[in-house]
Formats: structure tokens, C-alpha cells, sequence
């Protein structure tokens, strides 16, 4: 069974790296690394960083054949181009990329 997440100001996590990696570990707590109060990462188990890598990949295997399915009926690719400056007008003033 996990214990309920924590948080831990980033000087004390420096102090007690080692124990928060255990309780990650051992425990199944997930601990937020704060700074001011505001979580800037987590120490999560193993485990469950993997299951997110997992879940991550499918998805995107998933929206590539999704992709490759639309083209084989016909669509046409959005060139590289074109998504850039679709993503990141201002990069790319002119045109220019």
C-alpha cells in the first residue's frame, strides 16, 4: 500500500535524499520537491514513472498509426515547415525557417 504524497522544501530533500528515495521505493510515496512553496519535481517509485513511459508510448503509437491510417485514405501530410510555423509563429518571421 502507498502512503500519501508529500512535499519537502527543496534544502531538506538535499538532506534526506536517501530516505525520500526509500520511502519512494519501499513505500509507494510520491513526494513533491518544493521551493517557496511551489512544486517545481517528484520523486515518484520507479514503478509508476514506468507505467507513465508506458502509457506515454502507446499513446503515441497509437497517433502515429492514427496518422499513417488518414494518409493511406488519402489526406496529405502537413509538411515539417508548416507545422513549425503553425506551432511557433514567431520563430519564424518572414517565413524564414
Amino acid at each position: 500500500m502507498s502512503e500519501p504524497a508529500a512535499e519537502l522544501p527543496i534544502s531538506d530533500a538535499r538532506d534526506s535524499l536517501a530516505a525520500v528515495v526509500s520511502r519512494a521505493h519501499y513505500a509507494g510515496r510520491i513526494t513533491y520537491v518544493t521551493r517557496r512553496g511551489q512544486r517545481l519535481a517528484a520523486i515518484v517509485p520507479a514503478e509508476l514513472a514506468e507505467a507513465i513511459e508506458r502509457a506515454e508510448d502507446a499513446a503515441d503509437v497509437a497517433a502515429a498509426r492514427e496518422a499513417l491510417a488518414r494518409i493511406d485514405e488519402g489526406d496529405t501530410p502537413v509538411p515539417l515547415t508548416e507545422l513549425r510555423r503553425e506551432l511557433d509563429p514567431g520563430a519564424y518571421p518572414g517565413g524564414v525557417l
